[in-house]
């Protein structure tokens, strides 16, 4: 009997079970069918093995053929990544869409990696130099914005027995390495299994801020690189474009930004935007420096699980060179239903809300991937990979399934509120329930590089806005007029920093980005004008000549002062305090 080869017993929508497949183990790829679906084994009992297939299952049927490829579902990783656009089991989109037009034929297969492009490999290491796994071999220069290393495949040690300076495709052999089993020819291209994490030296506690250009992230609810973030919120509170934001802007040196179950035209503005945009630092296009993993909703419900994977194992190898790369997931709700469709079909007992009892440990093994590393290899280098998920529970509900399930792996928590939306201010995170716990490790980063006053400030902000919050209920009751002049100084202080520092337009270039010490300097701003006034108020000056002061309107367009002029920040400060001393005292 042909162990490689079975047959198809039932289907039900994308799960398939064969029979006759003895020897297949779990999270085998096949091949179902005369069409040669992609699949992975997701389930053995007894000769029954069911299969969750990544393509439409239409016109499958029983007594059809399975084929085994006796490998588990992996991606390939070399030069080519960068600028390009996959599918979620990392079929090249551009080059489908020239083979077949604008929808994905089924079956349809393409090297991910293009075999036709050349690249220019240059040594980093000389004959009889002793390499292990992950030292660099050589470089390939891939885009404007990226040096590429060919590492020493994980599982060889040994001397470089052969290495020159080539030109040739992903196949080409670069080096030949003796090891103690023998030569080992080295290309350009590795395989990866994505459910399997690249393996490390050692992993790092974060101690770096990520900076996202966004204020109210960096400055109330900071992420570290290496870090983990969680971005729930409900229906048109603005999850894609955060993260959008956070790709464009975040200090990353690789982008990876997986759209899993998203609408298309989301995926399209990504698509249509990037090669648009400037990298902020290098004034190149983004795509530059950035993968895309696009499986929007109208593709198969099981390959959202693999483009996660495919995207994070990506993530990884790029760590490895010792980059700085952050990770885009939008949503992972999506990939949470398409985990509760498949464990329906397999008939699994079902835990909260019908979705499976292995939902956290899923959403963990995921989001533990991402870390600071000191990478494989006996060349000291440093990499991270910082992983930001969208998360888009039914009706805004946080005590929803995904949401806490999300919430006991990631240390950052930006919750979206829908009803700051609807009054128009972006970003909509909530600044009264959303928390971080790196804050304490970039508020030293702060104290120590931008000003020893970050933290300070950061916490009066923070309690001027909760106060605000105590102020509103008695408001409600009593109306403003009846609070006393300081509280009402107070709120006029909160609003300040709500509509003046934690508002920010995406769409406005002098605005959608604030480097830290700009941060910082807005902030000062702010609180200067209420720490001026508070002295002033209780001498008499009557408090609608202090919120009307003509400098305030130069306060509200202080976040479009340019990056290259943070002194007229000083010349700011100075006006406030001479417009309040000018006010004459009862």
């Amino acid at each position: 009997m042909n162990n490689n080869q079975g047959e198809v017993v039932k289907v039900s929508g994308p799960l398939v079970v064969a029979r006759g497949l003895g020897g297949a183990r779990m999270y085998e790829m096949v091949r179902v069918g005369e069409a040669r679906l992609f699949g992975e084994i997701i389930e053995i009992r007894g000769d029954d093995f069911s299969i969750q297939v990544y393509e439409e299952t239409e016109g499958i049927g029983p007594g059809q053929p399975v084929f085994r490829t006796n490998e588990p579902l992996s991606v390939e990783l070399g030069p080519g990544l960068i600028r390009s656009i996959y599918d979620g089991v990392q079929r090249p989109l551009n080059t489908l869409q020239k083979k077949f037009g604008d929808f994905i034929v089924r079956g349809a297969e393409s090297a991910a990696l293009d075999r036709s492009q050349e690249w220019d490999f240059e040594p980093a290491v000389k004959v009889a130099e002793a390499v292990e796994a992950g030292d660099v071999l050589g470089t390939v220069k891939e885009s404007k914005l990226v040096v590429h290393k060919i590492m020493v495949p994980v599982g060889v040690k040994g001397k470089v027995k052969q290495i020159a300076k080539v030109k040739g495709n992903v196949e080409t052999t670069v080096a030949v390495i003796d090891t103690a089993d023998g030569p080992v020819s080295v290309t350009m291209l590795q395989r990866w299994p994505v459910r399997e994490p690249r393996p490390v030296k050692q992993k790092l506690p974060p101690t770096e801020g990520l900076v996202t250009g966004q204020r109210v992230l960096d400055m109330l609810f900071p992420m570290a690189k290496g870090g983990t973030a969680c971005v729930p919120g409900p229906f048109g509170s603005g999850k894609t474009v955060v993260q959008h934001q956070l790709a464009k802007w975040a200090d990353a040196q690789i982008i990876v930004y997986v759209g899993c179950g998203e609408r298309g035209n989301e995926m399209t503005d990504v698509l249509l935007e990037f090669p648009e945009l400037k990298d902020p630092k290098s004034g190149e296009p983004l795509m530059e420096r950035t993968v895309l993993i696009a499986n929007t909703s109208n593709m198969p419900v099981a390959a959202r699980e693999a483009s996660v994977f495919t995207a994070i194992t990506i993530a990884e190898y790029f760590r490895d060179m010792g980059y700085s790369v952050a990770l885009m997931a939008d949503s992972t709700s999506r990939w949470a239903e398409a985990m509760r469709e498949m464990s329906g079909r397999l008939e699994e007992m079902p835990g909260e809300e019908g979705y499976p009892a292995y939902l956290g440990s899923r959403m963990a093994s995921f989001y533990e991937r991402s870390g600071n590393v000191v990478c494989l290899g006996s060349q000291d280098r440093r990499g991270s990979l910082s992983v930001i998920g969208a998360v888009s529970p039914p009706g805004g509900d946080f005590s929803e399934p995904v949401v806490q399930a999300t919430l006991r792996v990631v240390k950052v928590f930006w919750g979206l509120d829908d009803k700051l939306a609807f009054a128009r201010h972006f970003p909509a995170i909530n600044w009264l329930t959303s928390y971080s716990l790196y804050q304490a490790t970039v508020d030293k980063n702060a104290n120590e590089t931008v000003d020893p006053k970050w933290e300070e400030n950061r916490k009066r902000a923070m309690g001027i806005l909760q106060r605000e919050a105590e102020l509103e209920e008695l408001v409600r009751l009593v109306g403003m007029d009846a609070l006393p002049a300081a509280d009402r100084l107070l709120m006029q202080t909160a609003k300040m920093i709500r509509e003046d520092f934690l508002h920010q337009n995406a769409f406005d270039e002098r605005d959608t980005y604030t480097s830290f010490p700009k941060q910082f300097r807005l902030l000062a701003v702010i609180l200067h004008y209420h720490e001026c006034v508070r002295p002033v108020l209780a001498e008499g000056v009557p408090l609608n000549t202090l919120l009307t002061l003509s400098v305030l309107e130069d306060v509200a367009k202080a976040k479009l002062i340019p990056e290259d002029q943070l002194n007229q920040f000083d010349d700011l400060e100075k006006r406030i305090t001479k417009a309040v001393q000018a006010l004459p005292r009862h």
